[in-house]
């Protein structure tokens, strides 16, 4: 099925990663025939909606599946496999499978990010599940990673003292949960994708969400990065293994933000700019509320990333 949709508008949401805008069209895509006619069938279109749906759902549903499993993974909590379980190989080989694994993630987590990328893919492609192919996408190759992961043994560190690990699990947990609140602080079902597809199924045309900056948002410009962060390197027991994770997902982080950061410049001009300035990226400053977000000029509409 092919789309037809002229954008305008557009808005970047961050560096988990994408682009969205509405049409001209009153906010609607509108389907086309392969042979170029719109198609004006009511169940044709039905079925569209339908599929859109049933697609952003179970993408949705992949995705929910693959981070509650990573939580497990990272902390050596629970499931099949995790960072310091599974078949042991030479180091050499391991570093090499777990780096090609990380390449991996990374490369597609760029690569359709980027707005050129967005813009090639919403021709042949629907962009109402623009967002829900993207969060597939990186489900399926965090699944990838997860079940190739090959251990590195060897302790760098190893927190004895009871009050040291109560401490390093709770910052493991607290990680996890400022990056699943920092979702919704800004618009959970909208970032992945349940939101498009649930109002092109209704038939109503798709809005993005205005510029704000709630609550972690005011000291952080990256609040969903940085319980990533935490939640990687709070262990109390650190393996090869999990330092080669930690270490390459927070290079990974810190070049992807700068990535989006320069997107968000190029999009949004002095907003953005002005924002930046403001709040710092990762670490919040001593006594530095933030202050308010800057007003939109007329017809922008924005999120800071996450």
């Amino acid at each position: 099925m092919l789309t037809d949709a002229g954008f305008a508008g557009a808005t970047f949401h961050g560096w988990t990663g994408y682009r969205t805008s509405s049409s001209t069209q009153g906010g609607l895509v509108t389907a086309r025939k392969p042979t170029g006619e719109p198609s004006n069938g009511k169940q044709g279109d039905t079925m569209v909606r339908f599929a859109s749906l049933a697609f952003g759902v179970s993408s949705y549903l992949v995705f929910l599946g693959t981070f509650v499993y990573s939580v497990g993974f990272v902390g050596n909590l629970f499931g099949p496999k995790t960072i310091d379980s599974g078949p042991t190989v030479s180091p050499v080989v391991a570093v090499a499978v777990d780096v090609l694994l990380l390449g991996l993630f990374a490369a597609q987590h760029s690569v359709m990010a980027r707005p050129g990328f967005k813009r090639r893919w919403t021709r042949p492609a629907p962009p109402q599940v623009e967002r829900s192919t993207y969060v597939l996408a990186s489900s399926l190759l965090l699944a990838l990673l997860f079940w190739q992961w090959r251990p590195l043994p060897g302790v760098v560190w190893d927190a004895r003292w009871p009050a040291a690990r109560t401490a390093l699990w709770g910052l493991f947990w607290a990680g996890w949960l400022v990056v699943l609140a920092s979702t919704f602080l800004i618009d959970h079902f909208d970032l992945f994708g349940l939101r498009q597809v649930s109002l092109y199924a209704a038939g109503r045309p798709y809005t993005p969400p205005p510029f704000r900056t709630p609550a972690l948002h005011r000291h952080v410009r990256h609040p969903i990065m940085l319980g990533f962060l935490i939640a990687f390197w709070a262990t109390p027991t650190m393996t090869r293994g999990h330092l080669l994770f930690a270490a390459a997902t927070t290079a990974y982080i810190v070049i992807g933000v700068r990535l989006e950061e320069r997107d968000l410049v190029s999009a949004h001009g002095h907003v953005y700019e002005a924002y930046r300035r403001r709040v710092p990226m990762f670490i919040p400053r001593i006594g530095s509320g933030g202050g308010r977000a800057p007003r939109n000029p007329p017809g922008e509409t924005q999120t800071p990333g996450g």
